[in-house]
């Protein structure tokens, strides 16, 4: 204990010449700094403008690289409830072009040197209402984006290549145009969200004050986005299903111009292994007022008339669906497919010896057969036990091989030649300009014949784009959207022959989607699985809630998107688009434009 005493009682001495004989400190030389301390006036002439100013107290730089960059704010009292990470915020230069920036940090700094985490400060803030935020510093770090500057009447932006001045005003971000072009968001195309930050729109001063993100569409900006590839990943509940109707009604009605100088509008072909993208032909259930605004911002909305589910026939399964109101059109797959794709028949996982040996046998029957060769006629011809001794006795196929092939290209019975129209035959129906096909899978509760039906006809349409000699020129003069719900089922990475044949397949028409005027739609829970040739292809990746870190991983976006995925709430996503804008916070619409749900 000191023996200094309590010193609460203490009081300087206040007479004259102090208790040391001194000078008082109330003298008149005093008493007029004192007024001049006094008579200066913090706040400014006139009101506020913006949130704060940039600080050179720890530098001022832009540079090269990232770790050269210095750059942050000082946010004023009264704004700093207002400011998120994430948020965008401009810094005029003198010669009227400006920076455009996002938060990348927010942070208390003390004013003073002082400890404030000690125990009479930790019980003096306890016991009052709260401490004066004034005494802190609040700093924002700002990530430069672009320079934006006007070229006529447009705005144009640029690297940062030049610092703003210290103590230069930074302001939100208020201007659709600004923002825009600060994160190079095209002005039309075809519509996915509205920017947002941290699960708020953004919100700017023009009527509507939302800022819409939308794709390139057109060729003047270069080749549209849609025949350089989409992947939509979310898990379950994430509403990656509603976000793709919404994207996907976007497109149907769209034309695009083909080689040959006609433009015929485009073709979507879904796989909808759980029947839910037929409701596409129905109108959704959303108020009037949702209807009026997004037609304010050129949405396209409601159900869309040509819309036709064509199911498979597979065995006994039976198709019934009473929860929309498309047209259901009944088709099988013909054998005849399998003599340009061995690798049908091949999921029973076939190794590198035994699928040159499946060719060889398909070569020699469809030779007998012809192209009316069946399923059924295939099995009889692999009975024949004079077949398999010639075949084995010539060298040409060992014995084990022939009963490994033999028994692995069995059980797909139910699957060929069932009793509706081939596919082949329906090719004008199944594609068509404008139209939406739909190829649900749900009532058939087999895998492998569910994904032997869905890469027999993803495959007819992809053989038919590379094709120099295609067979179906409704669907070369087609511009197609190929889209597939869970797709990590039929594009995976695997081991096997059937594998390696489907990713090769895709991966090429992938490379050639611009050429061709094909675009894949990739929709999936799983994007880890969508084999790496394919996704190498995908120029646009929108992420929805995934809690799954290797799912997060896989996607490969910034890690500044990276954190927030798993946070998100029903509808937000991320959207990384290199060719198309900065990584950016996109909400979606909070209704589904055309008909959603079963209820």
């Amino acid at each position: 204990m000191s023996d200094l005493g309590d010193f609460s009682d203490f009081e300087p001495d206040d007479s004259e010449g102090g208790a040391d004989g001194g000078a008082d400190p109330s003298s008149a030389d005093a008493g007029d700094d004192e007024r001049q301390f006094e008579s200066v006036d913090a706040s400014p002439v006139g009101r506020d403008s913006g949130v704060g100013t940039l600080s050179a107290a720890e530098g001022l730089a832009i540079g090269e690289e990232a770790d050269e960059t210095r750059l942050r704010a000082y946010v004023t009292t009264d704004n700093r409830s207002s400011v998120r990470v994430g948020s965008y915020l401009v810094a005029d230069y003198p010669d009227g072009e400006r920076l455009f920036c996002k938060i990348t940090t927010l942070e208390y700094a003390q004013e003073f040197r002082s400890d404030d985490a000690t125990e009479i400060h930790a019980r003096r803030a306890m016991r009052s209402d709260g401490i004066d935020e004034a005494d802190y510093k609040f700093m924002a770090t700002l990530d430069p984006v672009a320079v934006i500057y006007a070229e006529g009447s447009d705005l144009k932006r640029r690297m940062p290549d030049r610092v703003p001045k210290p103590e230069t005003v930074v302001r939100q971000a208020e201007d659709k145009a600004e923002v825009k072009t600060g994160l190079k968001v095209p002005d039309s195309g075809v519509f996915v969200g509205h920017l947002a930050v941290g699960g708020e729109k953004v919100r700017t001063a023009a009527d509507p004050p939302t800022v819409d993100y939308r794709l390139k569409d057109d060729y003047d900006a270069g080749d549209p986005l849609v025949f350089r590839h989409a992947l939509v990943a979310g898990g379950t509940g994430s509403g990656k299903t509603h976000a793709s109707k919404n994207i996907l009604r976007q497109y149907l009605g769209r034309t695009y111009e083909m080689a040959d100088g006609r433009t015929p509008g485009v073709a979507v072909v879904q796989f909808d292994p759980q029947d839910e993208y037929a409701q596409m032909h129905d109108d959704g259930d959303y108020p009037d007022e949702f209807a009026r605004r997004i037609e304010r911002e050129g949405v396209k909305h409601g159900g869309h008339d040509d819309t036709k589910a064509f199911y498979p026939v597979v065995g006994s399964a039976t198709y019934a669906a009473d929860h929309h109101r498309a047209e259901q059109v009944a088709f099988t797959v013909p054998f005849s497919m399998v003599r340009d794709r061995p690798w049908l028949v091949a999921g029973g996982g076939l190794n590198d010896n035994q699928y040159p040996a499946l060719q060889q046998l398909l070569d020699r029957f469809f030779s007998q057969h012809g192209d009316e060769g069946t399923y059924d006629q295939f099995r009889s011809f692999l009975d024949d036990p004079s077949l398999r001794e010639e075949l084995h006795d010539s060298g040409r196929i060992h014995e084990a091989t022939y009963d490994a092939v033999k028994r692995k290209t069995y059980g797909f019975g139910d699957v060929f030649d069932q009793d509706a129209p081939p596919i082949t035959e329906l090719v004008h129906e199944f594609v068509r300009p404008g139209g939406l096909t739909t190829v649900p899978t749900y009532h058939v509760n087999d895998s492998r014949k569910t994904t032997t039906v869905v890469l027999a006809l993803a495959s007819l349409l992809v053989d038919e784009k590379l094709s120099n000699d295609p067979e179906f020129d409704r669907i070369t003069e087609t511009p197609l959207v190929l889209g597939m719900d869970e797709a990590h089922n039929f594009l995976t990475d695997a081991d096997s022959v059937q594998a390696r044949k489907v990713i090769g397949k895709f991966s090429e028409a992938a490379k050639q989607g611009r050429k061709e005027r094909l675009g894949l739609f990739l929709i999936t829970q799983d994007p880890q699985d969508i084999a790496d040739p394919v996704f190498k292809q995908v120029n646009t990746t929108v992420v929805l809630n995934l809690g799954d870190e290797d799912a997060i991983k896989s996607v490969n976006i910034p890690a500044s998107l990276e954190g927030k995925v798993p946070y998100f709430e029903k509808g937000q996503m991320a959207v990384y688009s290199p060719d198309n804008s900065e990584p950016v916070e996109v909400v979606g619409l909070p209704h589904c434009v055309t008909r959603h749900g079963r209820e």
